[in-house]
This record gives structure tokens, sequence and C-alpha cells, in this order.
């Protein structure tokens, strides 16, 4: 077994108090008889941002700062690449480059920066992929969601309990790079331009489909009302809208507040949640429910992966 570990975040500066904050309880609870080598891929990242997130390299992680190599310009700024189908936001993409942009490595962990890792993080990488390209948690914030679940059903046309969640990933690099993953995506996206409400996680879903092992719900525990919280979570994904530092009673959120105290951006963060008005809570609310609302009509449209698949366009690497 490797005892060196890549794990990679991408960010923009705006993420980096929250990352500050994975890491703080990445570093923590990791087991420390392997190495970490951690690769943030920032997207116009401030010097006091880079000083501050460089506190965590240390005898067993190594904290490195890279800038995104490959041209993007061909993502367009269209509704249907939108980040919550608010705004453009290149950096939720970079995760797709990984393999090309690291020849030197087979297999990576990558992880979203609105979690925190209660759990020791070298036993996600113990995960055996096969061939396949990645491992994921079926996406349970959403599976029992009528307009989520017809979305998934006919829109992509597969089980709602295979459909994952992007943020947690092991990734099988050798296998993305021998399948060339990165430029099948950009084909795919350029070329159909296909309506969805989670950008990079959809294309991963429709390209990876029978290639995806799937993860206990442990590394991707997300705050749901629906459900009750997960006793001993390994992962918490403050997924969406659900962000303990927007509104108060998030479920899980005391886990967030535990380790933030450990950040030198918490006076920060706490200056945000405090600043956080009422519009723009009313506003991040009414947008979760254009969300759901769009979920439910896409599969109706003229293009959707499974229509382009079972007219025997190529979806599926």
């Amino acid at each position: 077994m490797e005892k060196t570990i890549p794990i990679f975040f991408t960010i923009d500066d705006a993420y980096a108090p929250y990352l500050d904050v994975a890491l703080q309880s990445l570093t923590e609870n990791a087991d420390k008889s392997f190495s970490y080598k951690i690769h943030i891929i920032g997207d116009g990242l401030s010097e006091r941002s880079v000083k501050l997130l460089s506190r965590h390299d240390c005898t067993t992680f190594e904290v490195h700062f890279d800038e995104m190599d490959k041209d993007l310009s061909m993502i367009s700024d269209r509704k249907e690449n939108h980040l919550r189908c608010d705004y453009l936001a290149l950096s939720i993409f970079f995760r797709l480059f990984i393999a090309d942009m690291y020849p030197q490595y087979d297999k990576a962990i990558y992880l979203d920066s609105d979690i925190v890792v209660p759990g020791d993080i070298s036993r996600l990488w113990m995960t055996g992929l096969g061939d396949n390209i990645v491992a994921a948690c079926p996406d349970h914030s959403i599976a029992d969601v009528p307009d989520f679940i017809r979305y998934i059903e006919d829109g992509f046309g597969f089980r709602r309990t295979e459909y994952v969640n992007s943020a947690i990933l092991v990734m099988n690099l050798a296998k993305m790079r021998e399948k060339h993953f990165a430029d099948h995506f950009l084909n795919l996206l350029e070329t159909w331009h296909v309506d969805n409400v989670a950008p990079d996680q959809d294309y991963l879903n429709a390209m990876c489909y029978g290639q995806i092992k799937f993860l206990d719900e442990e590394w991707d525990a997300m705050p749901n009302p629906r459900k009750a919280p997960m006793e001993n979570p390994s992962i918490i994904h403050y997924n969406l809208f659900s962000k303990p530092w927007h509104f108060d009673n998030v479920q899980y959120g005391d886990v967030f507040w535990e380790y933030a105290l450990n950040s030198p951006f918490y006076f920060l963060i706490v200056k945000h949640k405090d600043g956080y008005t009422d519009e723009q809570k009313r506003n991040d609310i009414e947008h979760l429910e254009f969300l759901v609302k769009k979920a439910g009509t896409l599969p109706g449209g003229d293009v959707t992966f499974r229509k382009l698949y079972e007219q025997g366009i190529k979806v599926r690497i």
C-alpha cells in the first residue's frame, strides 16, 4: 500500500476560510503513519490565504499551491454550466482535469472544501477501485425528493441510488488518462450543452455510469432535516445551501464550529455569518426551491444524457 496519499482541493479565495477548517479536521484525525501531499488548486488565492493555509505544512503533511494549467475558456458562461443554477464558478470543473495535470499519480482523493473530516482519511484511501474510474457516495440528500428522482431516473436513465455526489472522490487517475476523460468531458459539454443542475457532478455521473464504486454514506454525510444525523460520520459535507456559516441550527453544524475555533480564520467566519442578511437567507431558500423545480422539468427537454445515450451518442466512457 502506497504510504504517501495525494489529496486535492480546488477553491477560489472566498473559500479559503472553509478549506482551512476542513484541513484542521483532516490533519487532526488522519493516521500519522502515512504521509500526505495536499494539493490546493487555487483560482486567484490571495497572499494572505496562502500564508494562513500553509500552516498545515508539517512533517506529515506537505501543502502545495498550484494554478490551473489548462485553458478553460471554452466552458462558456451558459446557464447549464452554472453552480447551483446561479453563477459560473470554473473551480468546480478543476477536479475533472486532475488526472492530466498530475501524471505522477495513478490514484488520488478529491475533496470539496465545504466539509469537515472527523474520521481518518487514510481509511478512505484504502478503498480498492479495481477497474472503476471513481469511488463516491450515492447522493442521499436528494434520493427522497420527487423532482430529483425524476431528474435522475428519467434524465440519466439509471436508479436514484446509483447517482453519486462529486464532493468526495477516490479517483483512478490512471484509468481516467487511459480513457481520455478530460477530452471526452469537454467534447460532450461543448457539443451538446446538456442542461443540468450540478454541472461537474452530472457529467461525472453520466460519463462514469457502470464504472463507479459506491462508498458508504459515512464518507459523505450531508445535512438533511428529513433524516436523523449519522452517529459517527467520517466526512461531513455541508452541501448546497446547508452552510453553518450562513444559517443557525444546521445539522452537524456544531462539528464545523468545533474545528473552526482552532482556525486563524475563525473571527472572519463569525463576522461573515453575523453579516449574512435575512434577504440573503431568503435568496438561498428561493434558489434551492428553483433548483428542485428545475430538476423536475429537465427530463422533458430535447437534450438529456439519457436521450443522447439512447440515440447512440457516446456519453459513457
